[in-house]
């Protein structure tokens, strides 16, 4: 079976069992490239392929980056080849990293460098609302509500509904936005060439902006999310409350940002000052 159809198959497949866009173009993108590093038509390829590939590729990057790499694998010839050439392979422990935070000075100066209009809205409704960068490029002009003031985010991260408050401050510009796309018969709120804004493009958008703020950290989208929770859990929501609006379905997952929130440690007063 020569590559193209094999991912061709491999792509068939993460659709039909409705993975998300991220999910199947990273799966393919390592697919991809440990074929063309093995030199291998896909059948051919054994542990040992795997093994070499991780040591020589993959050894400088996180443990995430490899176990990602080993489950697109094991989807990929479990679903196509009713096998899986993994099962030999022990799977790195997780890193256990604090997500990169930004304060609410570095995300002022992140959005006031935005280059457009349409930009700045986007980082703004993702750090106002805690969006994954898939449910903003996903969101459809009928899943917001402004009557309600709500938006719905629908089959999310472990096919989870659920919903987000639009800010007073966004309404009227978001209000505007949605009736030019309506205007223009289209059907995502941020539409981009292809039908929807691409995720990588937005990324981009992001990192140009970073940079031009000169913030000094490892700034992505999803950064923005973390932010968000961190600094609601700064100005005293309840956890809970912020497992909700993220979508958690753990609240080990939202326990995390405990341990980022840099106001919360600041306010601890140490038991010297009170002898």
């Amino acid at each position: 079976m020569i590559s193209k159809e094999f991912l061709k198959k491999i792509e068939i497949e993460l659709k039909i069992s409705k993975n998300s866009d991220y999910t199947r173009q990273r799966y393919l993108d390592s697919i991809k490239k440990f074929l063309d590093f093995i030199g291998k038509l896909p059948e051919q390829a054994t542990e040992d392929d795997i093994k070499f590939y991780v040591s020589e590729k993959l050894s400088d990057k996180s443990s995430a980056s490899i176990i990602v790499f080993l489950a697109a694998v094991k989807y990929a010839y479990s679903s196509v080849f009713k096998k899986d050439i993994t099962r030999g392979i022990k799977r790195p422990k997780r890193e256990k990293k604090l997500p990169v935070v930004l304060s609410k000075q570095e995300v002022k100066a992140l959005i006031d460098n935005l280059d457009t209009k349409k930009s700045k809205l986007m980082v703004s409704l993702i750090y106002a609302c805690g969006l994954r960068v898939s449910e903003l490029v996903n969101l459809k002009l009928n899943d917001l509500d402004f009557e309600e003031k709500t938006g719905h985010i629908k089959k999310a991260k472990g096919k989870k509904d659920r919903i987000f408050n639009i800010p007073g401050i966004l309404t009227k510009k978001l209000q505007k936005h949605v009736e030019n796309q309506r205007g223009l018969n289209q059907e995502y709120v941020f539409p981009g060439r292809n039908s929807k804004m691409s995720a990588r493009n937005l990324q981009k958008i992001v990192s140009r902006a970073a940079k031009k703020a000169g913030i000094n950290k490892e700034v992505h989208v999803h950064t923005l999310r973390h932010s968000f929770a961190t600094h609601l859990l700064e100005s005293g929501t309840d956890i809970r409350i912020i497992q909700e609006m993220l979508g958690h379905s753990d609240l080990n997952t939202t326990q995390i940002y405990t341990h980022v929130s840099n106001e919360q440690i600041k306010k601890v007063k140490s038991p010297l000052d009170v002898l």
